[in-house]
């Protein structure tokens, strides 16, 4: 993940009368990180992709390599498609490789008749929330403990967003 700019959540008030504010913000310096696969991914997409539970798996090749993957499955509780995963190369950026998974995502949770998809990404990962506002998903919510408690001082709060299907 490379990114130059962030969402800043800025938190008011106490108990049930909270109010958060989520401003654009340029990060103090460049953030070039890169995003590992956690225990839980790996078991997702190794679940999804022995069909062992249902969803959809995507991959782009080029040359031979894997250039792009998107991993996601339904909560038919919640009536949304969980994006689970999706993650592009580095040198293959800006080639259209994640915007063409999240339109299969979408239109794979209206096939399922489903309400919304669902996506997950921290706010300091201008790429991923300037592709969700771009195709349609609007931001809905944040869990500012999701890592550790200090998720809000650190800038990695995680934002939830809903593309709702109708």
């Amino acid at each position: 993940m490379e990114s130059l700019r962030y969402l800043h959540i800025d938190r008011s008030g106490e108990g049930l009368n909270v109010q958060w504010k989520v401003e654009d913000r340029p990060l103090r310096e460049r953030l070039i990180q890169p995003i590992a696969l956690d225990d839980e991914r790996q078991f997702a997409y190794r679940q999804l992709v022995t069909g062992i539970e249902d969803g959809l798996t995507l991959v782009a090749e080029h040359e031979g390599q894997i250039v792009a993957g998107m991993a996601a499955k339904p909560n038919l509780a919640r009536g949304v498609l969980e994006m689970i995963d999706l993650r592009v190369d580095f040198d293959h950026r800006r080639e259209g490789l994640a915007t063409a998974m999240l339109y299969r995502a979408i239109q794979a949770g209206r096939e399922l008749e489903l309400r919304a998809v669902a996506a997950e990404s921290p706010a300091n990962n201008d790429p991923a929330n300037q592709l969700l506002s771009k195709l349609g998903f609007h931001l809905c919510g944040l869990d500012a403990l999701r890592n550790s408690n200090h998720d809000l001082v650190k800038e990695t709060v995680t934002l939830l967003w809903y593309e709702t299907l109708d």
